[in-house]
């Protein structure tokens, strides 16, 4: 069987391009997502099961039993199978051989940073981006081959990260501009003629580490601009950035907060100290200021308190 438009992903934000391409673009032929038991080895924030869509338009989706699409069942399929054009959202492994040499089009997908392609490669773009303080995302629709995030770039969209972003708003951005330049792709697939594609990059290779949940872990000892930077980053669907209560040791998950003041003299608390509690909102010392968290939650189930120290 023949699959004209084909969508991979795991995700919400999957279902969300998958919706816009269904209804305002084309037929969706083909969804590529993973079976319910691979989440048991591999973490996949913000996962969102896609089956419901055979039920709601009829496009059938095929559940593989590997994240990396290597497993026997998935192989054979592609095998058996003919395919045109692949679009990616929300899956954040590589696309092996096997499975880009299957689509005449090719498999495309996104990959951003504050610079270009191919600065910027490797896991958790928009997150790092927040972290380390950049005010822009440079998004790239290209086309996958064997490497990650190689700079065969078919189009470009830039938006702005601004200081009252989080993560969250941050993927409302990067979806936006994801549906236009979804929107040249499947047009210029759809006119019958060649996708053009940009290989040539005067950047130079950079990469983005992995992240893992421990890597939320706020150390009080930093500017409040970093602290920030990490809580905003790593905020919902992401696990959330985190410390303790010095005393009892209880997690304490921070989802979100803003710099408060760095002025008023907090010279007589330690960093990490809880200097006062507003509506439920305290008040932390940091090294250069102070931060206030609007929303955390407590391992203890005790709100934070002046005079707590968190570490």
């Amino acid at each position: 069987m023949k699959y004209r438009v084909v969508v991979f992903g795991v995700k919400d934000t999957s279902e969300n391009m998958i919706e816009f391409i269904q209804g305002e673009l084309c037929p969706v032929d083909l969804i590529i997502t993973i079976a319910p038991k691979v989440l048991e080895k591999n973490q996949v924030s913000g996962f969102k099961g896609l089956s419901f869509f055979t039920e709601k338009y009829g496009i059938p989706v095929f559940e593989a039993e590997s994240y990396f699409l290597t497993d026997d069942r998935t192989q054979a399929f592609m095998a058996e199978n003919e395919f045109d054009l692949g679009i990616v959202m929300g899956w954040q492994r590589l696309i092996p051989k096997s499975v880009l040499d299957r689509f005449a089009q090719g498999i495309f997908g996104f990959h951003g940073n504050c610079g270009y392609l191919p600065f910027g490669r490797g896991r958790s773009p928009l997150n790092w981006s927040m972290i380390l303080g950049d005010e822009r995302f440079n998004l790239n629709l290209f086309r996958y081959d064997e490497k990650a995030d190689s700079p065969n770039v078919f189009a470009t969209e830039m938006f702005s990260i601004n200081a009252q972003d989080d993560i969250r708003t941050a993927q409302y951005k990067n979806m936006i501009c994801s549906k236009r330049l979804v929107r040249k792709l499947v047009r210029a697939y759809l006119s019958g003629e060649p996708l053009q594609i940009r290989t040539e990059s005067k950047d130079f290779d950079s990469w983005y580490n992995k992240r893992t949940p421990a890597d939320g872990k706020i150390d009080w000892h930093e500017r409040t601009r970093n602290i920030y930077n990490l809580i905003r980053g790593v905020a919902a669907p992401f696990p959330g950035a985190f410390c303790e209560k010095q005393e009892s040791g209880a997690r304490v998950t921070i989802w979100a907060a803003q710099p408060f003041d760095d002025r008023i003299d907090f010279s007589g608390f330690a960093p990490g100290e809880v200097i006062d509690v507003f509506d439920g909102r305290a008040v932390v010392r940091t090294v250069d200021g102070s931060i206030l968290i609007n929303r955390c939650e407590c391992a203890d189930g005790k709100a934070l308190a002046r005079g707590d120290l968190l570490v």
